[in-house]
């Protein structure tokens, strides 16, 4: 289990417990979080679970796979050196604590 913080474009805070074997992105939608869309289910290929990890985070994210990297140059909200697609962050207790910001749109 992992705790996550979605902060919100307009300023407000959604703190969730996401368990295992959830992805940041699938925790948001069993949760009924509104910025992650998620168009294609979780595979990799939309970019609508966008989401920009927390500068001041200190939570070590696995390594960005090719797949991944691709479809964030085609996400409606810019991409930055903090962006991730939070389909491929896998929960577990190494991610507990992430701070994720949500774009100010998915499409």
């Amino acid at each position: 289990m992992a705790r996550i913080t979605y902060k919100h474009p307009n300023g407000t805070e959604t703190v969730l417990e996401v368990p295992a074997p959830n992805t940041v992105m699938r925790g948001a939608k069993i949760n009924n979080l509104e910025g992650i869309e998620a168009q294609c289910g979780g595979s990799a290929q939309c970019g609508t679970c966008h989401v920009y990890i927390d500068e001041a985070c200190t939570v070590r994210l696995p390594e960005m796979a090719d797949d991944e990297d691709e479809v964030l140059y085609g996400t409606a909200s810019p991409r930055r050196d903090s962006s991730r697609l939070s389909c491929q962050l896998q929960i577990s207790d190494a991610l507990d604590g992430l701070v994720v910001h949500l774009p100010e749109r998915q499409s």
